[in-house]
């Protein structure tokens, strides 16, 4: 909901504010279906607590949340201290989600989201009143939603439901690329060395098929390269292709290639000013967890990398909701945790905000889980003793309240109840309230197909990433070589073997480029159409060859893109 003013309220975004007994909790018999009708219009606050302010000031705080007494609004400045939202299945976070998502557009901050459901299209398109939400409004004390929509991009990987996103094999890199392939520590080191190889020979990896055609030239010219390289295995080379297949069988392949995207498409307003909310349709994708998750992460690393140095801006560059965020970390190997809190602990002087959504804070490693300031907590049900033990530790997690008892609050939720902590200025965590999460100002539910097919065709990329491009690459050189192989062996008396070739070729390709010859022009070539083509996605090192893993490999243990 945009920022509102609630007449005759408190709010509660100072941290020093202590509240009663009777204006921090509701009865717990609270439930989801007598929520709106049960609810009397709250009085106005008998006095202020100690460091709330009125209402009527509540000046650029973004309204998520209110009681009987406090308004909860979250200041733009602490936007980029990240935030969670959590609940189980049910209780309100997608409504929730699309609040703060909106909140942020209107002030002119764009948001990237996941649509894991199919029903966050809805924010494109103007709210209605209908009588039950009418009287839940007037019940619960919030002002009428001024019903509007905000502007939005949609994307899809697999480019049905949206924009086609795609990043090349190169830029993902070697470690991402193991873990979306599945690969025990031995086969993530010889995916390693065909990189490395790849570098060195000046082959791009643009696409699966560059992959597939780097892994069979590799495999094939194993005894070529072992003595610079170390030993590369058949059946690591075996149990990547086979990875890799699965992954084209998922419908990944149509991932990988260009054009890229460039990040810039993200940073867009509209006229108005109204930041552009960036959809991602992920129903499809979130059936192969693991490459919804790797891909996210991808684009939280290009943000970073991407991205200066901002400090602390009044509001954030960026929002960025990682919806379903256990998937990030659900066996995550070490090394790569480590990178991920390192990122979310640094991308906030970059102005990107981000917020975890899922159902448990637990599901996100403490390391992380300590960065995000901003919470939202609907109910989670305890029926096990396993549940019991998450309900405790959710409760710790928040900031206490003297007058509420956080862990069997937690219990007690309805539907679009919440208990709020948020961030006040300077940087501290509001005492845990109890309240309704607003009603967002657009649409609950999904776009029809005439209103997506309205928003593809008015996009501000509408047509710059419909049409692949494939051009040459490790694929076509390989194959070009093979051929070229294969006619002048009968002249030249070579027997065309699967050791002719590899290293030898590039030490004669490289000399090549060094005096000029026809074989050192054409990967000169390559460089330079792929530096432009690809957005500095190529750099030389000694011969002109190497290819940098881009921003993955800055983040994640490689190369850095210069």
């Amino acid at each position: 909901m945009p920022r509102k003013s609630v007449p005759s309220q408190a709010s509660s975004v100072a941290s020093s504010a202590v509240s009663s007994p009777a204006s921090s909790s509701s009865p717990a018999d609270t439930s989801a279906a007598t929520a709106s009708s049960a609810a009397a219009t709250p009085a106005p606050a008998a006095h202020l607590p100690v460091g709330a302010s009125s209402a009527q000031d509540t000046g650029d705080r973004l309204v998520i949340a209110r009681n009987a007494q406090h308004v909860l609004g979250l200041l733009p400045a602490m936007g980029n201290r990240h935030g969670l939202i959590t609940g189980a299945t049910g209780t309100g976070k997608t409504v929730t989600l699309q609040v703060m998502a909106q909140a942020f557009s209107d002030i002119g901050v764009p948001v990237f989201l996941a649509d894991v459901k199919g029903d966050l299209t809805g924010i494109t398109q103007p709210g209605t009143e209908t009588p039950k939400l009418k009287e839940r409004v007037a019940n619960l004390g919030f002002d009428t939603p001024d019903w509007h929509g905000s502007p939005a991009t949609l994307w899809d990987v697999f480019g049905e439901q949206g924009h086609p996103v795609r990043a090349t094999v190169s830029d993902l890199g070697p470690l991402l690329l193991a873990r979306l392939l599945g690969l025990n520590e031995t086969q993530s080191g010889v995916l390693n060395l065909v990189f490395k190889i790849a570098d060195d020979n000046g082959l791009l990896l643009l696409d699966s098929k560059d992959l597939r055609a780097m892994l069979q030239h590799v495999g094939d010219n194993a005894s070529t390269f072992t003595t610079q390289y170390g030993n590369i295995s058949a059946a690591s080379i075996g149990a990547i292709q086979r990875g890799l297949l699965t992954l084209e069988q998922q419908g990944a392949d149509k991932f990988f290639g260009e054009p890229m995207l460039n990040i810039e498409d993200f940073m867009q307003t509209d006229a108005q000013g109204r930041g552009m909310v960036n959809i991602l349709a992920a129903d499809k994708l979130l059936a192969a967890p693991r490459i919804y998750a790797t891909f996210l992460l991808w684009l939280l690393a290009e943000l970073f990398e991407r991205l200066p140095e901002v400090g602390d801006p009044e509001k954030p560059k960026l929002v960025f909701f990682f919806d379903e965020a256990h998937l990030l970390f659900n066996e995550a190997p070490k090394p790569l945790l480590e990178r991920i809190e390192q990122m979310v602990r640094l991308i906030r002087s970059k102005g990107v905000g981000v917020y975890f959504v899922t159902q448990n804070p637990v599901d996100v490693p403490d390391t992380v889980l300590g960065q995000l300031g901003n919470r939202v907590q609907h109910a989670l049900r305890a029926y096990s003793p396993r549940d019991q033990k998450a309900v405790k530790v959710a409760a710790q997690t928040m900031r206490a309240n003297p007058a509420l008892d956080i862990e069997t609050v937690i219990g007690e939720l309805g539907v679009g109840e919440a208990l709020v902590s948020l961030l006040d200025e300077k940087g501290r965590p509001a005492v845990t309230e109890r309240a309704y999460v607003a009603p967002p100002a657009s649409r609950i539910g999904p776009i029809t197909p005439q209103e997506r097919a309205a928003l593809m065709a008015s996009s501000l990329v509408a047509g710059v990433y419909e049409n692949a491009v494939d051009r040459e690459s490790a694929y076509e050189k390989l194959v070009g070589r093979t051929q070229s192989r294969q006619v002048d062996a009968p002249a030249g008396g070579a027997s065309g073997g699967t050791s002719g070739g590899g290293l030898l070729d590039t030490v004669k390709d490289s000399l090549g480029g060094l005096l000029g010859g026809a074989g050192g022009s054409l990967r000169k070539d390559t460089a330079i159409e792929a530096m432009v083509k690809s957005t500095a996605r190529t750099v030389g090192s000694q011969l002109g060859r190497e290819i940098v893993r881009g921003v993955l490999g800055s983040i994640f243990g490689g190369s850095r893109r210069r």
